[in-house]
């Protein structure tokens, strides 16, 4: 089940709150016997600062198979005794998390009894109309916080003494664990985009620790103070190419906890024109799943309507033709999604960002992509479906808001360059959540 290694420490990487990059190399190779140097990812919380030359334990079970962890191993503890972190100082708290794992962590839940948050959540029950957006890929969080942005300044510009709307970010326990491994969520709580990270579940990292995901969202609203809630698991996301076998699964579980709590659940479609797996063309099979079957309270399903103004419709198809996005060539590599890098890195991972020309992306081919949107979200609304299909308009204006982004927009090894579709998708959720909020 855990393929080890031990290995030496040789240069100090990039570090951001919560994880520390390092290269160490491997005397005994990782998927053959020759020495090879890796990268590998600390948490200095859970097994300490290390430095050149220090011994650690790693786990490269993932890295030997080829699966998507970002190209990291992990860092279990110090190979050394006298290494090993000191003892946490006093505190209170009395979470645990990663439940009977040998790293599991005792944190201070936000709804915990020694928690200076616990009378207001002792019997907190209401999220009063919320708005909570439900995505099923981290990768959505940034686009969809731009999104929020970008529909807010328009509606309340600089300068009109209305301050701007706060987002708090719910993290499930689908993908990653650690809330540490993203740097999408450094980055937009650097950048002020987002207020807060909520860790739910065996979820652990975040601002605020909580029990549930019901609790996460009480916590977002009642502590946090947040305007908008965007609901969504860590970098990591699992499918086995089964209907539901698939991590995302528990969107549809979220759009419930939203509803129940008395919160407006937003859903945000995963959808795609570069994926080379049908299944995820268009909308994802994900979506149509979690949302279709799982979801059993009603929520604004966003359809994002592809500016025709900018984008001249043709009658060119989609299926199968994943390279027909005339900007961007050939989409990368498909993987699992999982790494700090997707749902974006911090600022300076990616210099030089190209911002795509919107003329040039808004085209036939995402036309064609917003036709077949719409007919596969036909199933989720009403009469069909129990849901409300909410078209808002996603055009070049939106995509130029999505270029802002502090940080980069990656969801499958695909940038906002190769699939300006997926990311619209989800923006366009943030600005219908924007307009709730706002009372739009």
């Amino acid at each position: 089940m855990i393929t080890w290694r031990s290995g030496t420490v040789e240069q100090v990487g990039r570090s951001w709150p919560g994880a520390q990059e390092l290269t160490v190399v491997v005397a005994d190779g990782v998927s053959g016997p020759d020495p090879v140097t890796v990268r590998a990812l600390a948490y200095p919380a859970l097994v300490g600062d290390l430095r050149p030359g220090d011994t650690v334990l790693l786990n490269v079970s993932a890295l030997a198979r080829g699966l998507g962890t970002g190209g990291y191993a992990l860092v279990v503890a110090p190979g050394s005794p006298d290494r090993l972190p000191a003892d946490p100082p006093a505190g209170p708290g009395h979470l645990v998390k990663a439940r009977y794992t040998p790293l599991q962590a005792m944190v201070l839940g936000v709804d915990d009894q020694e928690s200076p948050h616990h009378e207001v959540l002792r019997d907190a029950d209401d999220l009063a109309g919320l708005p909570v957006v439900v995505a099923d890929l981290h990768s959505a969080l940034p686009a969809v916080v731009a999104g929020v942005r970008y529909a807010d300044a328009l509606l309340h510009r600089p300068g009109s003494g209305v301050p701007p709307l706060r987002v708090a970010y719910v993290m499930t326990d689908g993908g990653a664990l650690p809330a540490w491994f993203s740097m999408a969520v450094a980055g937009l709580r650097d950048a002020g985009w987002i207020e807060a990270c909520v860790t739910a579940g065996q979820a652990f990292g975040g601002d605020h620790e909580a029990v549930t995901l019901h609790t996460a969202l009480l916590a977002a609203r009642h502590v946090v103070g947040a305007d908008v809630v965007v609901v969504a698991q860590g970098p990591g996301n699992l499918g086995t190419g089964t209907r539901w076998g698939f991590s995302g699964v528990a969107a549809g579980e979220a759009v419930n906890a939203a509803a129940v709590l008395g919160g407006r659940p937003v859903a945000s479609l995963r959808v795609s024109g570069a994926d080379a797996r049908e299944r995820h063309l268009g909308v994802s099979h994900h979506s149509l799943t979690a949302y279709g079957r799982v979801a059993l309270a009603p929520a604004d399903v966003v359809v994002p309507v592809f500016d025709p103004a900018a984008a001249p419709v043709a009658d060119a198809p989609v299926a199968g033709a994943p390279g027909a996005l005339r900007t961007g060539g050939a989409p990368g590599a498909l993987r699992s999604g999982a790494g700090p890098a997707d749902g974006g890195a911090g600022p300076g991972d990616q210099p030089g960002l190209h911002v795509p020309d919107p003329q040039t992306h808004l085209d036939a081919h995402l036309a064609a992509v917003g036709r077949r949107v719409a007919q596969q979200a036909r199933s989720l609304g009403e009469p069909a479906g129990r849901h409300r299909l909410v078209d808002v308009p996603a055009g070049a204006d939106l995509l130029t808001a999505l270029g802002g982004s502090p940080v980069r927009l990656s969801t499958m090894g695909r940038g906002l360059a190769q699939d300006p579709a997926a990311f619209l998708a989800a923006a366009a959720a943030g600005v219908h959540a924007a307009r709730l909020a706002r009372g739009a």
